[in-house]
């Protein structure tokens, strides 16, 4: 399938967050009543153009609000120590300067851990979450990824686009290391949301995996229990009753970089679960 190629964002530049320079785009209109805008947040090391393509297919339904965070893309890093909630906290107030008092949010790998932040400490701020290819506790990974991530260093990033984007701001391979040992550590020991706290999140929830992701499926499906999913009356009867709290995906031959190429299939399903279309039943008896 051909790839559908972004719009022009109706507006982008940087605003002052927290000591960031921090980078946006926004593409379509803020402020249009009945609609939500959706948030996308990106993974470790990738930037607003690596949503290109999600940005494309959302952005024909629904305006589409994407960042980069602390040190990604087109934010220069700072001395500000990393954390999950910290840049949850970015999110919400780039969406306060842009005068917006609800979204959806979608996030990707650490993004998505980003979203469940957004999500827990301001929970009047999202209405609905899709968490692709997230965790909310360290152990939610398979070990292999922390051994990988620990084994990051400045060699393996030279010429990619995450190197130029950062010299291109800041010039200085020394800052670049330590942008890179914060990012280690951050997504080393990643981060500790309860179950308790992941029960008291009030946004209707999606959870999507790949089944050979670096996120387990057990904590998938606990994570999509804890946010409300499951029903045992359509259990009983075959039959959805009313619209879900929460979905699970499982996409198949799926890896965690595979499944960001997954778009295509991905984007309706989450449209549907965005828009609270309600699941179709066919006819049997």
């Amino acid at each position: 399938m051909t790839e559908p190629t972004a719009p022009a964002p109706s507006r982008s530049g940087h605003l002052r967050i927290d000591g960031l320079s921090l980078y946006h785009e926004v593409y379509g209109e803020l402020g249009v009543p009945g609609t939500t805008p959706l948030l996308l947040v990106p993974g470790a090391f990738m930037d607003t153009g690596s949503m290109s393509t999600w940005v494309a297919r959302f952005a024909a339904g629904r305006t589409v609000i994407v960042f980069d965070q602390q040190g990604h893309g087109r934010t220069p890093d700072t001395t500000r120590v990393m954390s999950y909630e910290r840049f949850a906290d970015d999110a919400a107030a780039l969406l306060h300067a842009l005068g917006v008092d609800r979204v959806d949010v979608m996030g990707y790998s650490q993004g998505g851990g980003v979203a469940l932040q957004l999500a827990l400490r301001r929970p009047a701020l999202v209405g609905k979450l899709v968490s692709l290819s997230a965790t909310f506790r360290r152990d939610g990974w398979y070990p292999s990824v922390g051994t990988a991530v620990a084994g990051l260093d400045a060699t393996m990033f030279a010429g990619t686009p995450v190197e130029k984007a950062f010299l291109e701001h800041t010039p200085d391979a020394a800052a670049f290391d330590a942008y890179l040992e914060k990012m280690k550590v951050l997504n080393v020991e990643d981060q500790e949301i309860t179950d308790a706290q992941m029960r008291s999140i009030t946004a209707k929830a999606m959870v999507i995996i790949g089944d050979a992701d670096g996120v387990r499926p057990e904590h998938a499906v606990e994570m999509f229990t804890l946010l409300g999913g499951g029903d045992e009356d359509a259990a009983a009867s075959g039959v959805l009753q009313t619209v879900p709290a929460a979905r699970l995906v499982i996409l198949p031959a799926t890896s965690h970089v595979g499944i960001s190429g997954e778009s295509d299939v991905l984007v309706p399903m989450i449209t549907a679960f965005l828009d609270d279309a309600t699941p179709s039943t066919p006819e049997l008896f």
